[in-house]
């Protein structure tokens, strides 16, 4: 018996496929062939080949901005998982703090990221920030602005306080999916709180630490908006992540087939270690 072809189906998927085209594929083509050409101005524009491309990776600003993006968002990784399951640990599970709790942490995730940025700017002044004056009081020499040490802790901190709530909510979902009979026969095992932790919660959150991983791997690496806002890239170049050094070259120096070279290198960068992100991950668990 011969499948029926249903073409309605394709009628309802058109309008996200248009969408999609617009939104995504036209620009994303736009920025391709402007990593190939080159301008004089007027408008006009002959091909230029690969040599944006090779400009780009022979410079040492693209590699500096590129370690930069990489160490945050290790650090990032580092803290926030471990935090978001100790915390997601430690919430109740029944009863009138579940959506006490569960509202406290989506608080963090519904302020925009440019307030985020304005928030701890203002946070980490040392005359009128609460925390650069309580530190300035204590006696610890504060200042991100023109320490590079504390301009990283202060956006390490920000993005903590900004993002472990994602992380959290996750691992909970995972948590609370967990059937009441696991629990109860680790208990008549005489089986400990790590031995639950280890055999039994964290197994099943696998698959939320998953998507958990890899949103904050991407967001971490493309951050732009809260470092910008609050250090500019600065004191120096030590906080300009690659977003920040493209926007630089886009708009500070109006370099278009640079950044537009920039713009897709950086695109298959997040795309690769994503893709070995999940593949690492998702191996791990299937040998287990």
């Amino acid at each position: 018996m011969e499948k029926t072809w249903n073409n309605k189906a394709w009628f309802m998927v058109l309008p996200v496929l248009l969408l999609v085209a617009f939104s995504a594929a036209i620009p994303l083509m736009t920025v391709v062939n402007y990593s190939v050409q080159d301008t004089f101005g007027n408008n006009v524009f002959f091909w230029n080949g690969s040599d944006w491309y090779t400009e780009i990776l022979g410079s040492d600003r693209f590699w500096l901005s590129m370690v930069r993006n990489l160490i945050f968002s290790a650090i990032i990784l580092v803290i926030e998982i471990p935090l978001g399951i100790f915390i997601a640990l430690n919430m109740p599970k029944k009863g009138w703090g579940v959506p006490v709790c569960l509202v406290l942490m989506a608080l963090p995730l519904l302020i925009p990221w440019n307030v985020v940025g304005t928030i701890w700017q203002v946070f980490g002044r040392i005359d009128i920030g609460l925390l650069g004056y309580t530190l300035s009081a204590l006696g610890i020499d504060y200042n991100y602005v023109n320490d590079p040490t504390d301009a990283w802790v202060t956006v390490i901190l920000m993005d903590v306080w900004h993002w472990t709530s994602l992380v959290v909510l996750l691992c909970y979902a995972g948590l609370v999916s967990i059937p009441d009979a696991y629990y109860q026969a680790a208990k008549i095992d005489g089986a400990s709180r790590w031995a639950i932790f280890r055999y039994i919660q964290l197994p099943k959150m696998n698959r939320v630490l998953l998507i958990a991983v890899l949103l904050r791997f991407m967001d971490s690496f493309m951050i732009y908006t809260e470092p910008f806002v609050v250090t500019g890239g600065g004191p120096g170049n030590s906080t300009t992540f690659m977003s920040i050094d493209l926007v630089k070259i886009a708009v500070g120096q109006f370099d278009l087939g640079p950044a537009a070279a920039m713009s897709i290198i950086y695109f298959l960068i997040v795309l690769l270690l994503s893709w070995v992100f999940y593949t690492v991950m998702t191996t791990v668990d299937a040998e287990r």
